[in-house]
């Protein structure tokens, strides 16, 4: 049976290896990462304190060509007495294994699999109501795509999601209805069809051009490539099935905070723009998408993000924190 190890992130990181079975490229699994908050001491116990979150478990899924490695945003959770975990999917970061496609799904809901693991190694159990600790789930990118979708078939599990810079519509949002049956065609004949890469890598140097010496983060290029990894025809059909999804309305019934760039600039040459800015999505789009999740929608605009909003300048990103904590503040204040 597997069992909790150090994390390459160390400090007070852990790691457990989930076995998801085998698929056409050998075994499957799933990482979960955790981080706790520290105890409470004998005198804050005697004094009745507690930490606004001290009931909570958060869950977090990476984006495309992406894993974990935000230990402050991990802790930002901690410090307020929450139980924090990431996940990274099969066949992403610490999940990948020899021979296997990087990243390839043929249909998000699959990740249900590891979504559904990764709550049972957290006591939670699968669609579990019977604890009374609270669940957040919080995704950025595809990720946030990935558990918007499964909020929308677990409500009864999720207490509260939280977005960031969720590819929740196509970049070209007209041509999706339009370019949809070609490569639905196409992810059924080929599958494994490989699109043309056209990531620059500008959306990485942006990163490291606003990185904070204060703030560090150490990134491994064999998880997280400066170019994005090559994107598959069946992989692409699943995006889109997952924004059609949305598109359609997903009527999710919890809170729900999305955090934005306030603009989007094209990455088709280099420019300082490109540091204020999200490179990847068009998140004009995306807030309109955002309104179709649920009934309940926060949308955070943020001057000066990137598509990462907690990988931004240091500006942006204390705003980021500051607007995340306002939120989560409200929402355990009217629990």
């Amino acid at each position: 049976m597997a069992e909790w190890i150090p994390d390459v992130l160390g400090d007070e990181f852990e790691q457990l290896t989930l076995d998801l079975g085998d698929d056409t490229e050998g075994p499957v699994v799933a990482t979960l990462i955790r981080a706790l908050p520290a105890e409470v001491t004998w005198w804050e116990r005697l004094q009745g304190q507690r930490r606004p979150l001290d009931d909570v478990d958060v869950l977090y899924v990476h984006g495309w060509s992406d894993y974990f490695f935000q230990k402050r945003l991990a802790r930002f959770w901690t410090a307020r007495g929450a139980r924090f975990h990431a996940l990274d999917l099969r066949k992403y970061g610490r999940s990948l294994r020899d021979g296997q496609t990087p990243g390839y799904i043929a249909d998000l809901a699959t990740y249900d699999e590891d979504i559904d693991a990764a709550l049972e190694a957290m006591g939670r159990g699968i669609g579990r109501r019977d604890t009374p600790r609270k669940l957040v789930l919080l995704g950025h990118s595809t990720g946030g795509l990935t558990l918007s979708l499964w909020a929308s078939r677990h409500e009864e599990a999720v207490d509260a999601v939280i977005l960031n810079s969720p590819w929740l519509e196509f970049q070209v949002a007209p041509a999706r209805v339009a370019i949809a049956p070609m490569v639905e065609l196409q992810a059924r004949l080929r599958p494994l069809d490989v699109a043309p890469q056209v990531d620059l890598g500008f959306y990485t140097r942006a990163q490291q051009e606003v990185a904070d010496p204060d703030d560090p983060m150490v990134v491994n290029p064999l998880w997280r490539p400066a170019q994005t990894m090559p994107v598959h025809a069946g992989w692409f059909h699943a995006i889109l099935s997952g924004h059609r999804a949305v598109a359609a309305g997903l009527a999710i019934d919890t809170p729900i905070c999305v955090l934005l760039s306030a603009r989007t600039v094209p990455p088709t040459r280099w420019s300082d723009d490109l540091t204020s800015a999200d490179s990847v999505l068009v998140v004009d789009d995306i807030a309109r998408a955002a309104l179709r999740l649920g009934s309940s929608v926060t949308v955070e605009r943020i001057d000066g993000a990137l598509h990462d909003v907690f990988l931004s300048r240091r500006e942006a990103r204390e705003e980021a924190y500051h607007r995340l904590d306002r939120w989560v503040g409200g929402w355990a204040a009217t629990r």
